[in-house]
């Protein structure tokens, strides 16, 4: 339950992140005891790479401790949808934060906002999306795959986040969002195979005092349909961003320092490259200086943005 609120304390039951290093966490359910392969209950111990961590030692445990492995250390973080989404279970191919990041921003997702999300996937977004509506909002969120939806439904009650989220098995191309959630989203999101099939029925689900749109695609030829179906189904301020992440490296150089007097009284017409290095000074000068990366990420998709006016201006 340790995603619904802020919380000082672990509780049984709650998941939390076990932080390592910044490329090595874990997500784990703080939970004394676990079922074996024989069915028997079993002391749970959770291994990592710097050692055993017995999971009744962090119960009552403040968040933020420092908890100690058979091997070494770690941290124990409250969850946020950032750190879920690099310790989540996949069962997809997931939506990172450089990129959620925008989507919410693009779609003006506040609290009280109703948002339809097609498709569920591993939750990342989900997860994002559900801290920016509550205490008020509610997310339906559909997948095509029954055992993901029934995954992702769990997830989300084990988390507390049950009363906020609706979860559908629906095929969305062919069937829409259902009749009851017709005029009734602030913002649609899809991320499907297919986004222009649905395209649609997302004009259908949103209210008729307008709303926005996104669609998150891999490839441009599937962004290319979806804009030239908004263009010709009245929606305006269409646009495609790609969203590339750049780390700008510092570095503290040691730079060598040239003997301006000594070049002033030696240097003459004849003098050639080898005479003015030697006349460069022992001495260097440190300068921090900034590098741009060697390699950068490569790219995630194409995110496709619109606004539905308000019904009378259409």
């Amino acid at each position: 339950m340790s995603f619904i609120k802020h919380k000082d304390f672990i509780e049984e039951g709650d998941t939390v992140i076990l932080y390592l290093t910044v490329f090595n966490m874990h997500a784990i359910e703080a939970r004394t005891t676990i079922k074996n392969k024989l069915g028997e209950m079993v002391e749970n111990v959770f291994q990592t790479t710097y050692g055993a961590l017995k999971l009744k030692d962090i119960i009552g445990v403040k968040y933020g401790t420092k908890v100690k492995l058979s091997r070494g250390w770690g941290y124990i973080l409250q969850p946020t949808p950032e750190l879920w989404s690099v310790t989540l279970p996949h069962r997809t191919q997931i939506i990172y934060t450089p990129d959620i990041s925008m989507i919410l921003f693009q779609l003006e997702i506040k609290p009280g906002s109703v948002v339809i999300e097609s498709g569920t996937g591993s939750g990342s977004l989900s997860h994002a999306i559900l801290r920016a509506i509550k205490p008020h909002g509610h997310l339906h969120t559909f997948d095509f795959h029954e055992v993901r939806s029934q995954q992702a439904r769990e997830e989300f009650q084990n988390h507390g986040l049950g009363d906020f989220v609706t979860c559908y098995h629906r095929d969305v191309c062919a069937l829409g969002f259902t009749e009851e959630l017709n005029g009734k989203a602030d913002a649609v999101f899809l991320d499907l195979p297919s986004p222009h099939e649905a395209l649609p029925h997302a004009k259908n689900a949103l209210k008729e005092s307008g709303g926005r749109f996104c669609s998150f695609s891999p490839c441009i030829e599937q962004s290319q349909r979806v804009c030239e179906l908004l263009d010709s189904s009245g929606f305006v301020e269409i646009q495609t961003i790609e969203v590339l992440q750049i780390e700008h490296i510092i570095k503290t150089k040691h730079v060598p320092v040239m003997d301006f007097e000594c070049v002033k009284t030696k240097l003459s017409d004849d003098t050639n490259a080898k005479d003015i290095a030697s006349m460069k000074s022992k001495d260097t000068k440190k300068y921090v200086s900034e590098m741009p990366p060697q390699t950068m990420p490569g790219h995630t998709g194409y995110l496709t943005f619109a606004t539905l006016p308000p019904l009378f201006a259409r």
